[in-house]
């Protein structure tokens, strides 16, 4: 990716780092393990983004 990035693709990108995290642990708790990780999980390998 070029060193210079719009304004707008650097708010999506960081949009998507900030929900790339794992569930807090006290949701597995809560739910007694029902929920184990976050449905939006994503690795910059494995799977890429829409319309970057």
């Amino acid at each position: 990716m070029a060193r210079f990035k719009h304004l707008a693709r650097k708010l999506r990108l960081a949009a998507a780092e900030k929900t790339n995290k794992p569930i807090p642990i006290w949701v597995s708790v809560k739910t007694r393990m029902r929920v184990r990780r976050g449905f939006r999980l994503r690795n910059w390998r494995r799977s890429k983004l829409k319309n970057i």
